[in-house]
């Protein structure tokens, strides 16, 4: 009798968790973001944005927007600019009112890049530049960019369990050309912060303020770029601490605060917030400042979209030594379904506990009748 009850006791005890309620999947994490790959991307120039969640589809589930951006402040800064990520992909070609309210809400600023039409209150950037995949690549779009535009390239290393192949000479001819390698938000900023620079004479020195249009926002500190032309020779440039100014070269194809000497003037780049006091040999009677679309005077811009990027390393495993700069637009990847072989052993283990322990019960009161 003792081993019947242990019995039923065991099985209760096999039973009772497969009639509990169901624990769902969990999200996986991307560790590649934030150790060794995340940050030697940053310092190469790239931004992280955001697609969502695996799986998920974000004009039926707003919930994943605000999730993404979380997720991705929760393991690496957004630029070398800034934390937060102010950009969002969306594989829809348009955008429902309340899917807009929420990228809003949460801080985007910029989605891309299959909309067929402008959005208000975000900036759309669309897939202009072909795809870097092999037979798909065309350098002939990339070769009839506009002055001052911004090519969008489409990148995704996996479709599934299938790996897509890169377009080696693509990537060759991209990394030898004389064009900006930026990225959406870095672009977007960098205009913004052109158009807020002012310039005004004092003596024989020129003053260049920097202002932002979003001081009232936690956003990046992207400098701006000016044109300024006048007849006299430059002595100095010197930020508000009295420190000499970076010179930069004219082959600096990422951005980076500094200036350089052009004919009939220079161009600067700098900070949003900061001054800059440019001596001159003497008073300037003439001079014009103008704002610039494209860093160091470059014919265009352009940026590979990395697309649902699950995985950091296998998105970026041929790209290690590339000068070409992405705009990382990151997916939180799904966690691996259960196995099908722990639901069978459970079961198998359910099934034969009670049957063993009935078993030994029995031959042990054998034994013990056959004693007496």
């Amino acid at each position: 009798m003792r081993g019947m009850i242990s019995a039923v006791a065991l099985t209760l005890v096999f039973t009772i968790p497969l009639f509990g309620p169901i624990v769902s999947a969990e999200w996986e994490t991307d560790t590649w973001i934030s150790n060794v790959i995340g940050p030697e991307r940053l310092e190469n120039g790239d931004e992280f944005g955001c697609h969502g969640y695996e799986g998920v589809d974000t004009l039926e589930e707003n919930w994943v927007i605000q999730a993404c951006k979380d997720y991705l402040i929760g393991i690496t800064n957004s630029s070398r600019w800034g934390k937060e990520p102010l950009s969002f992909g969306i594989k829809s070609n348009s955008l429902d009112p309340k899917t807009v309210n929420q990228l809003i809400e949460s801080g985007f600023l910029i989605v891309g890049d299959s909309l067929d039409t402008q959005v208000d209150g975000l900036v759309s950037f669309s897939r202009n530049g072909g795809s870097l995949e092999k037979n798909v690549a065309d350098i002939g779009i990339l070769e009839s960019a506009d002055e001052d535009s911004l090519i969008s390239v489409y990148w995704r290393a996996r479709v599934g369990d299938l790996r897509v192949r890169d377009d080696p000479d693509v990537i060759s001819w991209l990394e030898s050309q004389q064009v900006w390698f930026t990225t959406w938000g870095e672009w977007h900023l960098h205009s913004i912060a052109s158009r807020d620079t002012s310039v005004q004479s004092e003596g024989s020195s020129l003053i260049s303020s920097s202002f932002h249009s979003y001081q009232d926002r936690t956003l990046w500190k992207v400098p701006g770029t000016t044109r300024l032309l006048f007849d006299n020779t430059v002595i100095s440039v010197r930020n508000s601490d009295g420190q000499e100014l970076n010179m930069m070269s004219p082959d600096s194809r990422k951005l980076e605060i500094g200036w350089r000497p052009i004919e009939g003037g220079m161009l600067l780049t700098q900070a949003p917030g900061t001054n800059i006091t440019i001596e001159l040999d003497g008073e300037a009677m003439e001079y014009t400042s103008t704002p610039i679309a494209t860093f160091n005077g470059l014919h265009h811009a352009v940026t590979i979209v990395g697309h649902q990027t699950t995985n950091l390393f296998r998105w970026t495993q041929d790209f290690s030594d590339s000068e070409l700069v992405f705009t990382w637009l990151i997916e939180r990847p799904v966690g691996e379904p259960i196995s099908w072989i722990m639901p069978v052993l459970a079961i198998s283990i359910l099934v034969a506990a009670p049957a063993s322990i009935y078993y030994l019960v029995n031959k042990d009161n054998e034994t013990y009748s056959n004693d007496f």
